[in-house]
């Protein structure tokens, strides 16, 4: 037995539970800052282990790089990689302290004039990136990077100078989406799930629905992928679900989709998980590095969705 005060010991999924098989594809195929979340969600790992990790991608501007983001190599800081960061320390309890200050001093260096941050940041020039970000001069402001940072540090009930003119920013952005695309959506939803305005985040979040069943962002029966088509510009298999936008059962989106939708949509996400343990990533594909980085990202993602709607994964 454990000596008192000893961590506790490491759990074992059932042999060919999903959670079985999903282990044994980590352990094979994930970077160690995935192998540690894994251990942290689903073997009673400690956050210790998980925050070591991600310090290996952190620069002394107090944001983070290191290619921490699959579809961004190199080492230089950037705000995609820093708000994978904050979604780590999220994850484990640890979104706050001297660690996030120094992240919103990174935020603030890079910000546009509305106070906002862009996509990518000039700094990436000359190094490998997705043939999809575009690299500028002088980037605008962009709700796919500020709407996610700015939630997660709203969830975690951080105050900061910066904070007042994104959060500005990003109300305005997401109250005028008119035509979208899926990951502007998730964006927008990491910020209203976490706005302290609950009432407007709520009414938002319904007219976004709306939009959502509108445009057809959402394949609402995964049976007939050919009724719901790929948003421009996303790779030809880059569908996106109701458990894509509605993570887990509180979130706002939840109330987008009818309990029928979630069940289909919950189905597919189970059954997609492939012969070697790992879920499949829909986004397309543009170096085998990527490729496999991201994999055991998603399958994280997909084991974490399952068990928050009570779904069994072992």
């Amino acid at each position: 037995m454990p000596e008192t005060g000893a961590s506790p010991l490491p759990q074992t999924p059932p042999a060919h539970s999903p959670l079985f098989r999903a282990e044994h594809f980590v352990w094979l195929t994930a970077r160690v800052l995935e192998q540690r979340l894994f251990a942290y969600h689903f073997l009673n790992g400690g956050p210790d282990p998980v925050e070591t990790a991600l310090d290996a991608y952190r620069n002394a501007d107090g944001g983070y790089g290191h290619a921490l983001e699959p579809d961004l190599r190199g080492p230089v800081s950037q705000p995609l990689h820093t708000a994978h960061a904050l979604r780590v320390l999220d994850a484990v309890g640890r979104c706050g302290g001297q660690r996030v200050e120094r992240v919103c001093r990174y935020l603030t260096s890079v910000s546009t004039p509305d106070g906002a941050l862009p996509e990518v940041t000039p700094a990436q020039r000359g190094y490998p990136s997705a043939p999809f970000m575009k690299l500028l001069d002088a980037p605008p402001s962009a709700l796919l990077t500020t709407g996610p940072v700015v939630g997660l540090l709203h969830r975690n009930e951080v105050w900061h100078a910066w904070l007042f003119r994104a959060t500005d920013f990003c109300w305005q952005a997401v109250e005028s989406l008119r035509m979208s695309h899926p990951r502007e959506i998730q964006a927008a939803l990491t910020f209203l799930d976490s706005a302290p305005d609950r009432s407007r985040a709520e009414a938002t979040a319904d007219r976004l629905g709306r939009l959502v069943r509108e445009q057809c962002l959402a394949v609402l029966d995964p049976s007939h992928l050919d009724v719901f088509p790929v948003p421009p510009g996303y790779a030809p298999a880059e569908h996106h679900f109701p458990h894509d936008y509605a993570k887990t059962p509180d979130s706002l989106a939840r109330a987008w989709f009818t309990d029928e939708e979630m069940s289909r949509s919950l189905d597919f996400l189970a059954a997609e998980q492939q012969e070697d343990g790992g879920w499949p990533t829909r986004r397309r594909q543009w170096a085998p590095t990527t490729a496999l980085e991201a994999r055991p990202l998603a399958t994280v993602k997909a084991l974490q969705t399952l068990r928050a709607y009570g779904r069994e994964v072992g």
